[in-house]
């Protein structure tokens, strides 16, 4: 069955899949690959014009789709060209073109840091965005050492059997990751293929706009929690000064969800006093927030 881009699953199945899958990952993202994975289909953009703002949160969306809550920690890009664009979280791998040398540059360098992520355990998922066969053995090692080693794909990975037939190479590498993570070409090329200026990603929206999304976002989080669930959320909360980190992850990630970015640190903080004030039952639309900044903090401070 084809899978749809961002297509939702039940409350509880993704409820379930958040509590077995969450952690942090790192993304190494061969660029050349994703260009071809942009444009095989559709016509994509050119390599040196490509937008990085908006990698992140397209990621972060297309491993939700996947079932994996995981937050992206940092994006490592292996790129064949000169990259001007300097974006915050992501390091660029200057790698020799594949017709120069066959790809062994980009082997040598991305194989690396996936050796020392797994031996340093510096995350618990790694997202790789590569087609070339001959990271299996590497790939093999990670998760060996405790990696969770999950790969980009395109819609040829929904009819794996097809796959290993028309595209052996290929169909092995897919074989071996812990989940293939489907995107959709038109989705990517569209995202890629946004304005590339830094002014351009970083509108600034009203605040008031902003505290509106997240106490919606929140009540409606809260509304779908059962009961028992609620109770055992107001306990923890009487008796902590933050608020339990699974929460805060999951209302970040729906946050990036409904901005399409990652909240700003005044707004992460204004995002768990609403919680708070949500969960114990003093929570006024119209009365500002008044905490103590001590209050507000999470019970592990997690950067998303």
């Amino acid at each position: 069955m084809k899978r749809d881009y961002f297509s939702h699953s039940s409350k509880d199945g993704h409820r379930q899949s958040i509590e077995q899958q969450g952690g942090s990952c790192i993304a190494l993202i061969d660029a050349r690959f994703l260009v071809w994975l942009a444009q095989h289909t559709h016509s994509g953009p050119k390599q040196e014009a490509l937008n990085r703002y908006g990698i992140a949160q397209f990621l972060t969306g297309a491993l939700g789709h996947a079932g994996l809550d995981v937050s992206i920690k940092r994006i490592y890009w292996y790129a064949e060209e000169h990259e001007s664009l300097d974006v915050d979280g992501q390091i660029v791998r200057k790698v020799l073109s594949h017709d120069t040398d066959g790809g062994i540059s980009l082997l040598k360098s991305l194989g690396q840091d996936l050796r020392r992520l797994a031996e340093s355990k510096a995350c618990e998922h790694v997202l790789l965005a590569t087609d070339d066969e001959r990271f299996l053995t590497a790939i093999d090692d990670a998760q060996l050492a405790g990696l969770q080693v999950h790969i980009m794909a395109d819609d040829a990975a929904s009819n794996m059997q097809q796959l290993h037939q028309t595209d052996p190479g290929w169909g092995r590498l897919l074989s071996q990751a812990d989940r293939r993570v489907v995107v959709q070409s038109k989705s990517l090329a569209e995202m890629l293929q946004g304005a590339t200026s830094k002014e351009a990603s970083q509108v600034q929206e009203d605040p008031q706009v902003v505290k509106d999304a997240i106490t919606d976002v929140i009540v409606s989080w809260w509304d779908d929690e059962p009961e028992d669930r609620r109770e055992e959320l107001r306990d923890a909360l009487h008796i902590s000064r933050g608020i339990p980190q699974d929460v805060d992850r999951q209302l970040l990630l729906r946050m990036r969800h409904r901005l399409t970015r990652a909240l700003t640190l005044p707004e992460k903080k204004m995002l768990r006093e609403i919680f708070r004030a949500v969960a114990l039952g003093t929570h006024s639309q119209e009365a500002p927030s008044h905490n103590d900044p001590a209050s507000s903090s999470p019970l592990i401070e997690e950067s998303v």
